[in-house]
């Protein structure tokens, strides 16, 4: 069975560049015939700072936004997050989505496409760390993309084509690990 990889589109600012990042990175993801790839907007779920009563390693969640969320993400077998970088970090919003759930991330690989005035990298730092708390298996290959060179006006998304090259190498990574964890999962 293939593998069902979320692209996570983190960042619900107005205006935000993730969102023209995530559509390419969903649109080179539909090119393959070796997994399922599905776009998903946090902003979608409108998920208030988190406001849960107990831990979400119980998942005893009483909240309609929870449970749509906590179903939406144990779809899958592993991710793609599209992170902004916000002051040497990730988006609130991202990491408050995250925050949410915790067995719903378990045993499912990761990997990352970043965007910012250095790349990206710091919130992929971020991330990673977050990332190992949950148990998730994020993969060594990422995207790095340069509001100064990869955007025109650091507004218009223009990837420099070399990018697609580590987008594959992403895709690649976090299919094999997908496959390769699942068997934790079961």
């Amino acid at each position: 069975m293939m593998a069902k990889i979320g692209i996570i589109l983190g960042s619900t600012r107005p205006g935000r560049n993730g969102e023209a990042v995530a559509k390419w990175v969903e649109k080179l993801a539909q090119k393959r015939s070796d997994a399922t790839f599905e776009l998903v907007d946090i902003a979608d779920y409108n998920l208030p700072l988190l406001d849960e009563p107990y831990p979400a390693m119980m998942q005893q969640y009483t909240k309609e936004h929870t449970k749509a969320w906590s179903k939406k993400i144990s779809e899958f077998d592993g991710f793609i997050f599209v992170s902004a970088e916000y002051n040497h970090s990730i988006p609130g919003a991202l990491k408050n989505a995250i925050d949410y759930l915790n067995v719903e991330w378990k045993n499912k690989a990761v990997g990352f496409v970043a965007y910012g005035s250095a790349g990206g990298t710091r919130a992929v730092e971020a991330l990673r760390l977050v990332a190992g708390e949950l148990h998730m298996a994020d993969v060594r290959a990422q995207v790095m993309l340069n509001l100064f060179t990869d955007f025109e006006n650091m507004s218009v998304f223009t990837p420099d084509p070399r990018h697609e090259e580590s987008l594959n190498d992403v895709f690649d990574q976090v299919i094999t690990w997908s496959g390769a964890l699942k068997t934790l999962r079961v």
